[in-house]
C-alpha cells in the first residue's frame, strides 16, 4: 500500500509500535496482481518477515501471481490458508528456498480449507491441529515452535450460509484460547492466518447490513475479544493496536460479487494476534493492499524483531515436504468431492 511505505520498512527504533494514524492516499482498486512490486522495500535490519495469506486456491492461485507476489515479498515465513490442497503440492516453491515446507490437508473433503507452511527458518517442532476429536479433519492449524515464539497458523471456520455451523465456530473459539494459552506456558506466540472475524464495526464497510452474517455475529466477535483477554497475560491484535482509527487502508478481504474490490466494500478477516509480552517487538503490520487478484484476500504482513535464542536463517539445502500424519491413508483418497457451493469463501 503507497500510503504505508513509511514505518518499519524504512526504520525500526524504539517509537516503532507506538499507535500510528496511516497516511490518506486513494486505496488501490486493481483486480488483478501488479505486474511491478517496487513498493515492497526491503526488510527491516534485525527483524523477521512473516506473512499470512489466504490464497483461496493454491492451485488457481499461482495461476494468478502468486509466485511472482512469493519471489517479491521474500519473507522468512509465510502461512496459506484454503489451499484446498489434497496432498503437498511438490515442487511448487524451491527448497533452496524454503527449505522447511509443511501441510496440512483436509481429511474430509476433497479441495477443501486447509493450511501450508513454508519457513527459511528450523522450527524447534512441528504440530497439527489442536488435539481435539472433531476439530482437526479439515487441515486449519499448523503449529511451529521457534527459538523464543510459537508461531500457530490458522484457518478458522467460516459460521457458514444461514450460520449453519456457528455453534461449531464457538467451540472452535474456546478450543483455541486453551491451546494458545497451553502453548504460553512456555513461550509467547504469534496466531496468524484468516481467523474469519470482523472484530469491530470498523473492520467491515457495511457493518449495520451485516449483524448476522457469518463473520460479524454478536457471538463470534464476542469469541475473538474472549481469546484476546485470555491467556496469562492477555493477546493483542497487533494491526488494530498499531493502527487504531483504520479503516478501509485495513480491509483483507474483498468478495469476487458486486464489484467489491473496486468500491472497497471490504472486510477486515485475517489478523495477527500476539501474546501481550510479545508486542514490544512487533515493529509493523502491514497489508499489502496493492496484492490483490491471485485471490479474494490481500496477503498480511508483521515485522517482528529478533531476539536472543532465535534461529538463523537456515542455509539452503533439499529437505523433504512434511504432511500431518493421516490415521488411514487410504482415506485420502476415498475423500468426496466439493462442489463449488460447498467451498468457503472467507
Amino acid at each position: 500500500m503507497t500510503a504505508r511505505k513509511r514505518s518499519a520498512e524504512d526504520a525500526v527504533g524504539p517509537d516503532s509500535t507506538v499507535k500510528r494514524l496511516m497516511t490518506a492516499a486513494p486505496l488501490p482498486t486493481n483486480k488483478t496482481m501488479p505486474t511491478s512490486y517496487d513498493f515492497i522495500a526491503a526488510k527491516p535490519e534485525a527483524c523477521y518477515k512473516l506473512v499470512s495469506y489466504n490464497v483461496n486456491s493454491l492451485q488457481a492461485a499461482c495461476k494468478k501471481g502468486f509466485k511472482e507476489y512469493l519471489n517479491a515479498e521474500d519473507p522468512d515465513v509465510i502461512c496459506l490458508q484454503e489451499t484446498k490442497a489434497n496432498q503437498p503440492m511438490a515442487f511448487l516453491v524451491s527448497k533452496k528456498q524454503y527449505p522447511f515446507q509443511y501441510w496440512h490437508c483436509s481429511k474430509t473433503k476433497k479441495g477443501y480449507a486447509g493450511t501450508a507452511v513454508f519457513s527459511k527458518i528450523k522450527p524447534v517442532s512441528v504440530a497439527y491441529g489442536l488435539g481435539t476429536t472433531g476439530l482437526d479433519t479439515e487441515g486449519r492449524v499448523i503449529t511451529l515452535e521457534f527459538g523464543s515464539f510459537h508461531f500457530v497458523a490458522c484457518y478458522v471456520p467460516n459460521a457458514g450460509e444461514k450460520l449453519v455451523r456457528l455453534e461449531r465456530r464457538m467451540e472452535w473459539d474456546v478450543r483455541m484460547s486453551e491451546f494458545l494459552t497451553g502453548l504460553e506456558a512456555s513461550k509467547p506466540v504469534v496466531y496468524a492466518g484468516d481467523l474469519n472475524v470482523a472484530h469491530h464495526e470498523v473492520d467491515l464497510a457495511r457493518p449495520d447490513t451485516n449483524k448476522r452474517s457469518a463473520g460479524f455475529t454478536v457471538e463470534e466477535r464476542g469469541g475473538f475479544t474472549a481469546l484476546l483477554s485470555g491467556g496469562k497475560d492477555s493477546r493483542v491484535d497487533a494491526f488494530r493496536s498499531i493502527y487504531p482509527d483504520a479503516r478501509a487502508e485495513g480491509y483483507t478481504y474483498f468478495g469476487y460479487r458486486a464489484n467489491c474490490r473496486e468500491k472497497s466494500v471490504g472486510w477486515r478477516l485475517d489478523y495477527f494476534v500476539v501474546s501481550q509480552p510479545l508486542m514490544q517487538r512487533v515493529a509493523d503490520v502491514i497489508v499489502r493492499n496493492e496484492c490483490y487478484g491471485a485471490s479474494d484476500h490481500v496477503p498480511i504482513v508483521l515485522y517482528l524483531k529478533k531476539a536472543e535464542g532465535d534461529d538463523a536463517i537456515t542455509p539452503a539445502k533439499d529437505t523433504p515436504d512434511q504432511e500431518a500424519p493421516v490415521d488411514d491413508e487410504s482415506a485420502q483418497d476415498s475423500l468426496p468431492a466439493v462442489d463449488s457451493a460447498d467451498t468457503e469463501s472467507t
